[in-house]
């Protein structure tokens, strides 16, 4: 008798604990959806799943109004952050924030992000920009990861010497010589084929590198030229010396597969040639006319 009157509490017992779950289920799977339904939303609004894809990254950005650019941060003339203000200026800075105009229909639609030559690529493939401009020479290797525009600046490789070195060129150098560079840099590899055994020393970035150089840490910085004036306007007890010996096309970076933004932004570069714009950019930063294509 016992069991018989303990069979029918059970078994609504039983009942009770599946309408539970069955409600907990039915609260909590709308609020699943909605998360769900709000992250494709949000990443609609960016190309969505496709953007991981190859998706159209043009339109990701015209529907953001933002234009999200990696740019340096520690290099004078081209980008370089004012500690005072936190601004960031240079040449680079001013072809990002023309392009945004553009695109966006105001210059001040430019997220600046810091990159360096080491992480300027995994940075863009990640997603975390929708460019680069941070003198980034074209290359065949670089091909391989990222498309590039049009040619923006033509810069070539040189050295920065305290003045008074007896270094007063490539030849000069020798595998004796300490010299200092920067990783992920185009200029390491390029000296090293000109130069058997050199001794490197790299740093993360260009400012870490000019200060080992004053500091003594290596009697030669290699770079590009435009990159290595930048540093003598820092410290006039600084000089480049020697011809260039290296051609450094600089292209602005996408990400692969974006060909609409590809054409998107040679269309921007070849409209700021030929209405004057871009002159003016180089003259404010370069200081002279830009050399004749």
């Amino acid at each position: 008798m016992n069991k018989m009157k303990r069979l029918p509490l059970l078994v609504l017992a039983a009942l009770l604990v599946m309408l539970a779950a069955a409600g907990c289920g039915a609260s909590n799977n709308p609020g699943g959806d909605a998360d769900a339904g709000g992250d494709g939303s949000a990443n609609g609004g960016e190309g969505g799943g496709q953007t991981e894809a190859g998706a159209n990254a043009l339109e990701a950005i015209k529907e953001r109004g933002k234009v999200v650019v990696g740019v340096k941060f520690d290099t004078k003339l081209f980008g370089l952050k004012d500690p005072g203000t936190g601004e960031v200026e240079g040449f680079d800075v001013d072809i990002a924030k023309a392009i945004a105009k553009k695109l966006t229909g105001d210059e001040a639609n430019v997220e600046l992000k810091e990159v360096t030559s080491k992480t300027r690529i995994p940075m863009l493939n990640n997603g975390e920009i929708d460019m680069i401009i941070a003198t980034m020479t074209i290359t065949e290797e670089r091909k391989k990861e990222v498309d590039f525009s049009d040619v923006y600046f033509n810069a070539g490789q040189s050295l920065l010497v305290k003045k008074g070195s007896p270094i007063r060129s490539i030849a000069d150098v020798t595998k004796d010589t300490q010299v200092l560079g920067v990783k992920g840099a185009t200029s390491i590899k390029n000296i090293e084929d000109r130069v058997e055994g050199l001794r490197v020393k790299q740093y993360e970035n260009y400012q870490e590198a000019f200060t080992a150089l004053r500091a003594g840490q290596g009697e030669v910085l290699t770079t590009d030229n435009a990159i290595l004036y930048g540093m003598a306007q820092q410290d006039s007890n600084y000089e480049v010396v020697g011809d260039i010996f290296t051609d450094e096309p600089y292209g602005i970076a996408i990400k692969k597969g974006e060909a609409e933004l590809v054409q998107a932004v040679n269309d921007i570069l070849s409209e700021l040639k030929s209405n004057g714009e871009y002159d003016a950019i180089y003259e404010k930063w370069i200081g002279e006319k830009p050399p004749a294509e």
